[in-house]
């Protein structure tokens, strides 16, 4: 049964900031480098672009921040894109949260979990779609189970693959020679390659901003909101520093521009036949570190929504006892397997769910960027506990990111981006049913249920 029971303050700063980053520091940091290095004409420039990510995540995180604290809720972004945009634009971005962003996310992160579980043990020749519907199943039943067994399993897995990282770097910088620099090129790059880099850094930083749908589960939230965001993109611009400049050091940018596994070509250059069997391990973490958390963040979103709408009311049912969205976790963990279904034999789709996820993902996080800006001029008396520093350059500055790097993702990928599009269109009809429905609401008369009154 379902008690009546909303979201609780459940998680300490601690367990907050492992969530983030065992959410941000995924697989992309195992790929992504080799991306980066082939569209930076020297070391400095490739640096240059993960810092300049690091930069950019800073100003987003201020600007949700101070949403955060203005407006705790576990529906994150859909509840900020509701006060600010009314229910179309919020109800768009559930549906593309649920079809799109983090299902699909989910259900990627599983196949390279599949992938690599078969290389260590082979079940027959649907080896990893076996494996990939298990970790689904593990880890929604794991979730289900309760916000305790769930953060727990984050603390362990985040930790887990932030130790390896260290490690890793800490054996490169120590053990492996230096290459050559290479001649230095301008630290101005190309349109295009600025585009590229810049898509596939921001991908690897991904994730900071599954902090607002924790924001009505901190403990006291509007005072540790600040610190959770803060110190979850400083550690992770920090190890994404570290790892790139002992890439740098112990490949050269040409060879990390010719590998597409990085580490573990430093691993092998480190420790030999070992490192690869080091690196697989590594990987299997942080996939399942990934997986776990969005495993938890995305159930938040569908439980915002059933809150939202009738239709889908089934998903916002919270369960008091374990601290968490029951109905959410098993609606999205079957929408997880489907997609693990329809991706049976598909080829290795990790670039092209770059490509599906990424205009859907910076367009929705262009208008929580505007939102911010909205909020203030149709809001000013709203209590701010944390209002942006510089205001409004933070905003601007992540806009002009969000804006660029939709443009870049419809500009320079292939296909899968514009069926990433469409699949966020094929909301339209749902969207336009539950108008007629309900009379069509507006943005002022859009009701949102406060943590402590949520219907069950």
């Amino acid at each position: 049964m379902f008690e009546a029971a909303g979201p609780e303050k459940t998680l300490s700063v601690f367990d907050a900031v492992a969530i983030v980053v065992g959410t941000v520091v995924g697989v992309g940091i195992f790929k992504t480098p080799s991306v980066v290095a082939a569209n930076a004409s020297g070391a400095a420039t490739a640096l240059l672009f993960w810092l300049a990510g690091g930069l950019a995540s800073l100003a987003g995180a201020l600007c949700y921040a101070e949403l955060m604290c203005a407006y705790p809720h576990a529906g994150g972004d859909y509840h900020y894109l509701t006060r600010a945009f009314g229910r179309a634009p919020s109800f768009l971005y559930a549906w593309a949260r649920i079809a799109v962003i983090q299902t699909g996310s989910i259900a990627m992160v599983a196949f390279l979990i599949g992938d690599y579980a078969s290389v260590i043990f082979h079940l027959g020749p649907f080896s990893s779609s076996v494996y990939a519907a298990l970790a689904v199943i593990l880890f929604t039943a794991v979730n289900m189970a309760g916000i305790r067994q769930g953060k727990a399993a984050q603390i362990v897995l985040a930790a887990g693959i932030v130790a390896g990282l260290v490690t890793v770097s800490a054996l490169g910088l120590f053990l492996a020679s230096s290459q050559p620099a290479g001649p230095a090129g301008s630290l101005v790059p190309e349109k295009q390659s600025l585009g590229t880099a810049m898509i596939f850094v921001l991908l690897t930083y991904g994730g900071w901003n599954e902090a607002s749908f924790l924001s009505a589960e901190i403990r006291a939230g509007r005072r540790n909101i600040l610190k959770v965001l803060l110190i979850s993109v400083g550690c992770v611009t920090a190890l994404y520093l570290l790892v790139n400049l002992v890439l740098l050091k112990g490949l050269g940018r040409e060879a990390m521009a010719s590998s597409g596994t990085v580490v573990a070509d430093l691993m092998r250059l480190v420790l030999g036949a070992p490192g690869g069997a080091v690196t697989s391990v590594l990987i299997l973490l942080a996939a399942a570190s990934t997986l776990n958390a969005a495993m938890i963040t995305g159930a938040r979103t569908a439980y915002a929504l059933g809150q939202d709408c009738d239709v889908l009311a089934f998903l916002g049912r919270w369960q008091g006892a374990r601290h968490t969205p029951v109905s959410a976790l098993l609606a999205q963990g079957a929408a997880a397997l489907a997609l693990v279904a329809l991706g049976t034999g598909a080829p290795d789709g990790f670039v092209m769910m770059v490509e599906y996820t990424a205009p859907v993902f910076w367009l929705f996080f262009l208008l929580v960027g505007l939102s911010v800006i909205l909020l203030r001029q149709s809001r000013p008396q709203a209590p701010r506990p944390f209002s942006i520093p510089l205001y409004p350059l933070p905003p601007l500055v992540f806009i002009a990111v969000c804006g660029f790097l939709f443009y870049a993702s419809l500009a320079y990928t292939g296909r899968g981006a514009w069926v990433g599009v469409g699949v966020l269109l094929s909301g339209l009809p749902l969207l336009i049913w539950r108008r007629k429905k309900t009379g069509g609401h507006t943005a002022g008369q859009t009701k949102i249920p406060a943590p402590g009154n949520i219907r069950t």
